[in-house]
């Protein structure tokens, strides 16, 4: 009810370059359930079900998705100054202190760190932190959101990355993706589940949701990086431009920096780079 309502008013919220974050901390305990896990590490392209759960580790971007419900209640709540409809996932930092393991409690907190002027609009910093029930943050996200609307300022956080070179992967992405990742996310944003519900918000087919072509990417870098799943690590990405569905893309990887590239045109969908910490 509460994203209905969120839904229904978006129309008639306004951003204001004056706004304020709300100062809403939302908070809960989430428990790893295995089913969940393995269906997400399916879709994403992670491997799944290798050793005892308490030697496995999680993906670095499921703890996104377990603070997803959190994070979709902040932004449909009344204080939340943007329109949630619209919103568009523009980049995300995460930094995983030390990894994860499935048999963890998580005490996750999501809150707004900051609302900036964008060139295009206005743009909302979520903050989301995971804790071990001893209070020891191992996991946290920055993830930035962009309402667009008419602006006179010329300012916004900059672009950036690197551009791996040489030969990539091709994915072959299908038209029900965003359904099947939809499914294990939580994220039913219908842009993403098929060509009818995608058009009325300006795009002819279903895109792919952001925060797919980011996991799915890492599960392709980690091997490359041949580290300790136990090491620190931080991950940046950009989204780009959208995935339609269905689609061929190519992955490239050199060294820390990866994107993802539209095959037939070489349009960059994504940039980003994953390393460890020392």
């Amino acid at each position: 009810m509460p994203l209905l309502r969120a839904v229904l008013a978006s129309p008639f919220k306004r951003p204001h370059p004056d706004a304020q974050p709300p100062t809403t901390h939302l908070r809960e305990v989430a428990h790893v359930k295995p089913p969940h896990l393995a269906a997400y590490e399916r879709v994403c392209g992670f491997a799944t079900g290798r050793g005892r759960d308490d030697l496995r580790t999680l993906p670095p971007t499921y703890p996104h998705v377990l603070a997803f419900p959190l994070a979709m209640r902040l932004m449909s709540a009344r204080d939340f100054p943007l329109p949630l409809l619209g919103l568009v996932h523009t980049s995300i930092d995460i930094t995983q202190h030390h990894a994860v393991h499935p048999t963890e409690a998580l005490e996750l907190d999501v809150h707004v760190a900051q609302l900036a002027p964008h060139r295009r609009g206005t743009e909302a910093t979520l903050a989301t932190e995971a804790r071990t029930t001893d209070g020891t943050l191992r996991w946290e996200s920055r993830s930035t959101f962009l309402a667009r609307h008419k602006t006179s300022a010329g300012s916004g956080r900059p672009r950036d990355g690197a551009t791996p070179a040489g030969p990539g992967t091709d994915w072959h992405l299908a038209s029900d993706l965003g359904r099947r990742y939809a499914s294990v996310s939580g994220d039913r944003n219908p842009i993403h589940l098929h060509p009818l519900t995608a058009r009325p918000f300006g795009f002819p087919r279903a895109i792919a949701h952001g925060m797919w072509t980011a996991a799915r990417c890492l599960a392709a870098h980690e091997p490359t990086r041949n580290a300790d799943p136990e090491s620190p690590l931080h991950v940046h990405v950009e989204f780009k431009a959208p995935v339609p569905l269905p689609s061929t893309v190519t992955y490239t990887a050199r060294g820390p920096a990866f994107e993802l590239r539209a095959t037939a045109t070489g349009r960059t969908h994504l940039t980003g780079s994953s390393a460890v910490l020392p």
